[in-house]
């Protein structure tokens, strides 16, 4: 199954759904293993360390120091990784309002982290857009 290209049916189509739990970025020094007391959702190798997105709470009870508390909307519309404008269009609005956000593109889907305390705003801007005319 190929993934959405169309930039109108990507953002008509997009349903956000948030996803339970509070996710925070940490950090952990080039070839230092990844705590057994974690399950990052995600971990990104950078020349500086690995960065891993977990759950709050396991960076709490592990000690990692964390930055950025944030939740998770994911965009359930099957995006192509090669599609274009999707992302642009959706991080512009959310500037607009002045919500920083973190995307990752996965293979089916895209996935944003909203500041926490500003999910329930962003939720609801990504829910406008989606009903919003084709322009």
């Amino acid at each position: 199954m190929t993934g959405e290209r169309d930039l109108n049916a990507l953002l008509r189509n997009m349903k956000p759904e948030m996803q339970p739990g509070t996710f925070v970025f940490c950090t952990i020094p080039p070839g230092e293993r990844i705590p057994a007391t974690v399950d990052p959702l995600l971990t990104f190798h950078e020349q500086e360390g690995t960065t891993l997105v977990i759950l709050r709470e396991e960076a709490e009870a592990s000690g990692l120091r964390h930055a950025f508390a944030s939740r998770l909307i994911t965009l359930t519309v099957h995006s192509a990784l090669d599609a274009v404008g999707f992302l642009a269009a959706i991080t512009a609005r959310l500037a607009d309002a002045g919500i920083s956000v973190n995307a990752v593109s996965a293979f089916h889907h895209d996935h944003l982290f909203v500041p926490a305390d500003r999910a329930d705003e962003a939720m609801a801007l990504l829910q406008e857009m989606s009903k919003a005319k084709p322009s």
